[in-house]
């Protein structure tokens, strides 16, 4: 941000003062530039200029507001004072000068995602449009968990007592960690029982993590995995509403990706079988995890999203990237915002604590020829997006392999493109039998009744035979079985 070109400045100026830009002339107050910077600090960041006078109205600039500074290092003087008079000072890259229309203009970048939340004077401001206002208790508080200074999960939990832990899931997580048999001092030191009064209570993070009903206590904090048909919301889909402790969320969602994904079985030149999802397994899953362990938790009433669409993959978590991670430097840059949990989810063997998952999830998608994941921080949020690969790509990989497919019959029977999905999948060896609910899965913009009378009509074809009853019913290969 402290590299903007001379053009990349004028235009930024022409879209006008906003949240994240803003200036003042060469006699702006100490106190009006500590206020926009704190404010600027304590929101998204931006960029303030100085040797700039707003038309009135609201007018666009023109080369006649720009008029520079007459004492460019008095100028920088004066921010860097400013700076140092915010609570904790905020540190900032050098201010610059720049020539903008043959004026010198002073540049102030405040880097997003820092460190600290700023005060001036004892008011914590925020950016709301062109106005520098007091942050609420709430937002002060949503600022404070997501800039590391408070933690949400090592708050003791309203309303819950040591008996809303399941103590049998705790026992087995300290079991497996096979150094302590005490439960609760085990408990204390990972930051899942705390003392309050003299007497132990569960944090939040211990409800999330051994709460017999999380969701009771921590509202949002479930996780909403959908299938759609094609490539936007639609009334086609297949939905499921994961609840219960974190451990139970990412084992229950791992099996929705696997039910739901779609598989591809093909047939190399050596009549070798070769299966795979439409994202590398791996990658869906670290995202997920991810997700679990780093999203806000403060934030109730809305939980994370697995969205699967025909053309893509999304993972939406509730809050912001904590700390000093930015879409920029989420490759290099690691801060916890839940180092708790993640602790525990480490323990389990969920996630590696020293690998946070994105530079896994990046060459598991380009080891399978997909592009890059996309990041993007949303209004409320944090979004992961996996794209499947272009058809010219699939083109191009179809041509060196030959899809294992029965051209509409099977063995002289006609069968229609559900039914030699079902076939297909049949003639994986470790696909001995198919449901109703594999075969929906692998169709779910099919209707149900369709896929019952699918595969009933193989069964009159005696192409596969149904065994078990109800519900436990099964289809396998009549000459297989």
């Amino acid at each position: 941000m402290n590299t903007r070109t001379a053009d990349e400045l004028w235009g930024l100026i022409r879209t006008g003062r906003s949240a994240k830009a803003d200036w003042l002339d060469e006699t702006a107050s100490l106190e009006s530039i500590a206020s926009s910077i704190t404010a600027m600090a304590n929101t998204h960041g931006g960029t303030f200029l100085l040797g700039i006078v707003s038309p009135p109205g609201g007018a666009p600039v023109s080369t006649s507001h720009i008029i520079g500074v007459d004492d460019a290092e008095g100028v920088i003087d004066r921010v860097l004072q400013a700076a140092l008079s915010i609570d904790p000072p905020l540190i900032i890259p050098m201010p610059r000068a720049v020539q903008l229309s043959g004026k010198t203009v002073i540049v102030v970048s405040i880097p997003p995602g820092m460190p600290h939340v700023y005060s001036l004077d004892g008011r914590y401001l925020r950016r709301e449009n062109v106005n520098n206002v007091a942050l609420n208790p709430r937002e002060m508080r949503r600022l404070i968990i997501e800039r590391g200074e408070a933690s949400f999960e090592t708050e003791f939990t309203r309303g819950a007592g040591m008996d809303d832990i399941d103590w049998d899931k705790a026992r087995a997580y300290v079991t497996g960690l096979g150094s302590e048999s005490d439960v609760q001092k085990v408990l204390v030191k990972r930051g899942c029982l705390t003392y309050q009064d003299g007497m132990l209570r569960p944090t939040n993070a211990g409800i999330l993590l051994f709460g017999k009903d999380p969701q009771r206590h921590i509202r949002g904090s479930d996780i909403t995995a959908v299938r759609f048909a094609g490539e936007s919301m639609s009334d086609t889909f297949s939905r499921q509403d994961i609840a219960g402790s974190l451990p139970d969320q990412i084992r229950r969602a791992e099996t929705f990706l696997v039910d739901h994904l779609r598989k591809s079985v093909q047939m190399g030149r050596r009549m070798a079988r070769d299966e795979s999802f439409e994202y590398p397994m791996e990658a869906a899953r670290e995202l997920l995890v991810n997700a679990v362990a780093h999203r806000d938790y403060s934030i109730s009433g809305d939980g994370i999203r697995l969205f699967i669409f025909s053309n893509r993959m999304e993972v939406i978590s509730p809050g912001g990237l904590a700390g000093p991670v930015t879409v920029a430097n989420i490759r290099d840059e690691r801060f916890s915002r839940n180092p708790a949990i993640v602790q525990v989810l480490a323990d389990m063997g969920f996630i590696e604590r020293l690998g946070y998952g994105v530079d896994r999830v990046i060459e598991l998608m380009q080891r399978q020829m997909l592009r890059d994941p996309e990041f993007e921080e949303t209004g409320g949020g944090f979004r992961v997006v996996l794209h499947r690969r272009p058809e010219d790509a699939r083109k191009q990989e179809v041509a060196e392999k030959t899809v294992v497919q029965f051209n509409g019959e099977y063995e002289g029977t006609a069968i229609n493109p559900r039914q030699e999905a079902a076939l297909v999948y049949l003639h994986n060896d470790s696909n001995p039998r198919i449901t109703n609910s594999d075969l929906q899965a692998l169709c779910p913009d099919v209707h149900p009744e369709t896929i019952r009378r699918d595969l009933a009509d193989l069964v009159t074809k005696n192409i596969l035979k149904k065994l078990g009853q109800k519900r436990g019913s099964y289809y396998v290969l009549s000459k297989r079985s």
